[in-house]
């Protein structure tokens, strides 16, 4: 495609095939007929293998026969995989045909996705063994930005981001490293969700540094990659480094930490700067902006090709390294053969300057819940990338380099366009765990916006699935019965949904409590009180929370308050707000107002 040709073919949004699968307007083959025209016309250097016609048809009679349902939440999206990640019976080749093998398994995360009902289209193509951000270094083509022929796609995960903004497919997988699924994204106009490293799993994903490496989620919205990543996402034994989650929040009004305005560098793409200075406009009206130094994050983004994890990407290539290394792209082998010049000693010395960085760091956070920056500094053409490959490919990881090692999580949100016509955006990047908070306001600074999706004419689908923390088996959430002040719309509710709390319904207590309202506490609050005789239905609110914000929120709680367990009028039992008897003596009994709440009322009305 070019810039003058934007796809007009089928709405490939999750959200609208979701409502056309559930209605009976559409089938799997019906969908797979219509993205026939599109497949053929799309780039094929975003391909390394596709699906053939009979495979695909396979599969869709397999999902015909069984029907969507809530099992089977993607039922029918179609999706493709970046070619460093494994699908059984197909070739993985991580862009270099000396290392091809066919898969035995498939990727955990390809498990999980063909296990909802997904449909593969096929494998794409990217920067060699995920090494670089351009998007050229691949001997099966080089694929361009979907807008502009002659502008780079971005790299490593070229080809998944091309085929989500030419339509060709709803989402599709990518890993990033460094930046790879996040740069791309960006000069490509649609959104790159890098989870919190460890939350997908990388068993069966050619590693590059697998000690930083993830499973990254390319959609048109970010409320989609949310519906992606929670399918995708969970622990995993098989794989070293996985690990469970632990939701986060952010307040209603977050501080947003932006760059400071001799720390902004877009290497003379004065376009880029107006862009990331409109997007800051954006931003000012869902937060406070408060400007932070960044020189310690530009510190720990140069560790990452400077220090020692370059010899990580030794795992997957030191065999060819050793004995072809004319199978790989020069300006990888040039890279990967850095890691032969680290000793164990030089390791462990970036270890401790790694630490010594994060201490730096640390502060930021004290007074900032995520940061906005460019997604990339500029936009570079194809052949400036091939005459100058490494230094400009350097600059394209200013702003992403960092994330992995200092433990982020990020969502990169497309812009208007350019004066130029070129897409631009900005990526939000906040500590591990705050992924849905993140996607929550993410999707909203995109629809501020008003893009189209991708190099489509189509308009963004309206906000799917709320984006919370999904509960997991292993780490099933807890239920609290709150009483007073954590009430909704009271003055101490934030610190619930701060950590992502999900408000499950309001009820009451057993008739066996007496409540009671504290002197002199700020803000006001009640205590709640367990009694043998003369005890009355006390109005309460049920919240759940992730087992690690249940803790964090439990451990904050002043005395004289604590948590117990509470019987509700149904009978279930759980966690809830209780009050040391001692602190009662002087108290108010308002049990005859049935709830904090309506105490409150009273109390204001007189």
């Amino acid at each position: 495609m070019t810039d003058s040709t934007l796809s007009s073919g089928r709405d490939l949004s999750i959200t609208a095939l979701q409502k056309d699968y559930a209605s009976g307007a559409l089938t799997p083959l019906q969908l797979l007929s219509a993205l026939q025209p599109l497949l053929a016309a799309s780039n094929p250097a975003a391909w390394i293998y596709r699906l053939d016609a009979p495979a695909l048809q396979q599969r869709a009679r397999e999902l015909e026969a069984l029907g969507p349902g809530p099992q089977r939440p993607l039922y029918g999206i179609p999706f493709a995989v970046k070619d460093n990640i494994d699908v059984a019976g197909l070739p993985t080749t991580a862009a270099c045909p000396a290392f091809r093998y066919i898969a035995e398994a498939h990727a955990t995360v390809v498990q999980r996705l063909l296990d909802a009902g997904a449909i593969l289209i096929g494998k794409t193509n990217l920067d060699q063994f995920a090494t670089g951000l351009v998007g050229t270094r691949s001997p099966y083509g080089t694929p361009s930005s979907t807008f502009s022929t002659e502008h780079i796609s971005g790299g490593s995960s070229s080809g998944s981001a091309v085929v989500v903004s030419e339509g060709c497919v709803s989402f599709a997988l990518g890993t990033d490293t460094a930046g790879s699924g996040r740069v791309p994204a960006a000069f490509n106009n649609i959104v790159g969700a890098k989870p919190t490293r460890g939350w997908l799993p990388t068993t069966g994903v050619v590693p590059a540094c697998r000690s930083l490496d993830c499973v990254s989620v390319f959609a048109i919205s970010a409320s989609e990659a949310w519906q992606v990543l929670c399918v995708a996402g969970g622990a995993d034994p098989t794989d070293p480094w996985s690990r469970h989650a632990q939701a986060a929040g952010l307040p209603a009004r977050p501080r947003i930490g932006v760059l400071r305005a001799e720390q902004r560098e877009f290497f003379g793409d004065a376009q880029a700067a107006a862009h990331y200075a409109d997007m800051l406009e954006k931003l000012a009206t869902l937060g406070e902006l408060v400007e932070f130094d960044f020189a310690p994050f530009a510190a720990t983004a140069a560790l990452l090709y400077d220090g020692p994890w370059v010899a990580e990407r030794l795992e997957a290539t030191k065999g060819l390294l050793q004995n072809q290394p004319e199978s790989l792209d020069p300006t990888v082998l040039t890279v990967i053969a850095r890691g032969l010049e680290f000793d164990a000693a030089q390791a462990m010395q970036a270890q401790t300057r790694l630490q010594a960085l994060r201490q730096q760091v640390a502060p930021v956070w004290r007074n900032l819940d995520l940061l906005a920056l460019p997604s990339a500094p500029t936009q570079h053409r194809i052949n400036a990338v091939q005459a100058d490959p490494v230094r400009l490919n350097s600059q394209l990881g200013y702003y992403t380099n960092f994330a992995n090692l200092l433990d982020l999580c990020a969502v990169a949100v497309p812009g208007p366009l350019r004066p130029d016509g070129l897409p631009a955006g900005v990526t939000l990047l906040a500590p591990a765990w705050h992924d849905a908070a993140l996607a929550r306001l993410a999707d909203t600074l995109h629809r501020s916006s008003d893009c189209r999706v991708g190099h489509t004419r189509h308009a963004l689908p309206p906000p799917g699935a709320r984006m919370e923390w999904p509960a997991t088996p292993e780490a099933p959430w807890i239920r609290l019965a709150v009483v007073g002040a954590h009430l909704s719309g009271m003055p101490l509710n934030h610190e619930l949904t701060e950590r992502a709390a999900r408000f499950v319904r309001a009820c009451h207590t057993a008739p066996a409590y007496r409540l009671y309202a504290l002197p002199g506490s700020v803000p006001p609050k009640p205590g709640l009180q367990a009694v043998s005789s003369g005890g009355v239905a006390i109005a309460v609110e049920v919240w759940e929370l992730a087992p690690a914000a249940f803790g964090d929120f439990v451990a904050r709680i002043p005395a004289p308050l604590g948590i117990g367990s509470l019987i509700l009028d149904n009978g279930e039992t759980l966690k809830g707000f209780l009050c040391e008897h001692t602190a009662l003596t002087e108290a108010e009994d308002i049990s005859p107002f049935g709830g904090w709440r309506a105490y409150i009322a009273h109390r204001s009305a007189v």
